[in-house]
């Protein structure tokens, strides 16, 4: 095998492997503010079921406090399942959800208008979400029921409205609301957070290997024909 060929067949195979254990565990979305960047930042640990068209998700708070009386608290959290936006002003409909017991926050499961997404997002409709406090809206939320930094909650959501959405699409159309978090470039003390990085799917991963498989044996070819 030449010396390109082994490199070639050693990293489809890492990639193919890849693909498969991907398709055993859950995507992981690293969220990152619109305005702030690191003052307001979140992991969400996402997996989608297409069998029951059940998706669940466990975010955690990982804000950097570096402001006295600052909190970057979470209060909302919403998905625009793609395209972004939607004719009707509550997206689509008929899911329900839940989120599982917890001692530090308290949210409610919404699948109305969940109204405007603030700082850059207002094409954003919200399909559902969860909020705290009274308002039941993505802007409105109560810090004193919301997620602080290094606290996590977990939470399900089902519906039929799902079904022809892959775990990437779904995973990706986050939106998390921050709230009390450091009053700079004007942000008013809140903050929208998207997702920073998206991780690829299985089958993207698999078929990207699966090339370099091919590439790789039709260089072991062309070396034997030379020999």
């Amino acid at each position: 095998m030449s010396r390109f060929g082994k490199p070639i067949m050693s990293l489809a195979m890492l990639l193919v492997l890849a693909g498969v254990a991907a398709t055993a565990k859950a995507d992981t979305i690293n969220i990152v503010g619109t305005d702030l960047q690191g003052f307001s930042t979140a992991t969400v640990v996402c997996e989608f079921n297409s069998q029951t068209n059940t998706l669940t998700f466990t975010i955690t708070n990982t804000s950097a406090i570096t402001h006295p009386g600052s909190t970057s608290t979470i209060t909302g959290i919403g998905y625009d399942l793609p395209p972004l936006g939607n004719a009707s002003a509550s997206g689509l409909n008929g899911f329900t959800g839940t989120q599982a017991p917890s001692l530090s926050s308290n949210f409610t499961f919404s699948d109305a208008d969940l109204g405007n997404v603030p700082h850059g997002n207002n094409n954003a409709v919200l399909d559902f979400g969860f909020t705290t406090g009274p308002s039941g809206s993505f802007s409105g939320g109560s810090v004193n029921d919301g997620l602080l930094p290094g606290e996590s909650a977990s939470f399900t959501v089902s519906g039929a409205a799902f079904t022809g959405f892959t775990e990437e699409q779904i995973c990706n159309a986050i939106f998390v609301r921050f709230q009390n978090v450091p009053d700079a470039a004007g942000v008013g003390g809140s903050d929208v957070g998207t997702p920073g990085s998206q991780v690829p799917e299985p089958s993207s991963v698999l078929l990207m290997g699966t090339a370099l498989l091919g590439l790789g044996g039709y260089a072991r070819k062309r070396l034997k024909r030379r020999n």
